[in-house]
């Protein structure tokens, strides 16, 4: 699937910011976490839905076709990216949380990658 996508190393550099935009915003408001919790669980689907709205338009800019197709795509190794990534830094230290705590409080947001990618791409399938 990954090497069927288009701009392979475009996809992967635009998917390692849609990751690091939020770990920025997250550690630079880290405080707020341990302060108002629920303010910082709101911030962050925010911060992610941003990212990915932001490099999701800026890659399908450049497919001429196929966009449904590609977003898709694109949204699940974005997703992939995110999970893996995270799943190095919070598997051990002291950032360390199981499985079942890691899908609650952060997995379950990055749902919304894949999702926005396709809605782009389903948008942009039908103008054509």
């Amino acid at each position: 699937m990954v090497r069927n996508i288009k701009n392979l190393k475009l996809a992967l550099f635009y998917g390692l910011l849609v990751w690091a935009i939020p770990f920025a915003v997250a550690f630079l408001i880290f405080s707020i976490r341990e302060t108002n919790r629920s303010l910082f669980e709101s911030i962050m689907p925010v911060t992610v839905a941003a990212s990915t709205v932001l490099f999701a338009k800026l890659y399908l800019l450049k497919v001429e076709k196929e966009y449904y197709k590609e977003a898709v795509k694109l949204g699940v190794l974005w997703l992939a990216i995110s999970v893996i990534i995270d799943l190095l830094m919070f598997s051990r230290g002291p950032m360390a949380m199981s499985m079942a705590e890691y899908v609650s409080d952060i997995g379950v947001t990055y749902l919304m990658i894949p999702i926005i990618a396709g809605g782009f791409g389903c948008l942009l399938e039908k103008k054509k």
